[in-house]
């Protein structure tokens, strides 16, 4: 019982505020009866394929984990299932947040990368145009 209030409060920060003061879950965990906290399905709302799919990848990477996957509900509803089992003794909220970080941080370094080459392109085609006058 304290493992899953435990579980429940890292959850509870992955909540977004929306207008009017209106609180909406962007995030809901789904277990089925008789399982334990090692199969779990994460409900992201107002997601698609784009963070599903580079989750999922980011997820299987884990040695611990035996499956992931998603599934978009509805082509019309902007959520998608992702469901995590894992081996062992390793609780699946773990893979889920350390897969999310590991995206971040890769977006992170795309990000970076791309703002020096856009930096390096400008400094290069200033200093051509001075050289020129």
């Amino acid at each position: 019982m304290e493992e899953d209030q435990e579980l429940e409060r890292k959850i509870s920060g992955l909540k977004t505020s929306m207008a009017e003061g209106e609180r909406k879950t962007a995030l809901e965990m789904v277990q089925a009866a008789g399982t334990d906290r090692h199969c779990v399905t994460f409900v992201l709302h107002e997601e698609d394929h784009t963070l599903g799919n580079s989750l999922r990848y980011m997820i299987m990477k884990n040695p611990e984990v035996e499956f992931c996957g998603y599934t978009t509900t509805h082509p019309s509803e902007s959520k998608i299932n992702l469901r995590i089992q894992t081996r062992g003794a390793l609780p699946a909220v773990e893979p889920f947040q350390r897969g999310l970080n590991e995206l971040m941080n890769v977006c992170q370094h795309v990000l970076d990368k791309f703002e020096a080459s856009i930096k390096e392109y400008k400094d290069q085609k200033a200093s051509r145009n001075e050289s020129t006058f």
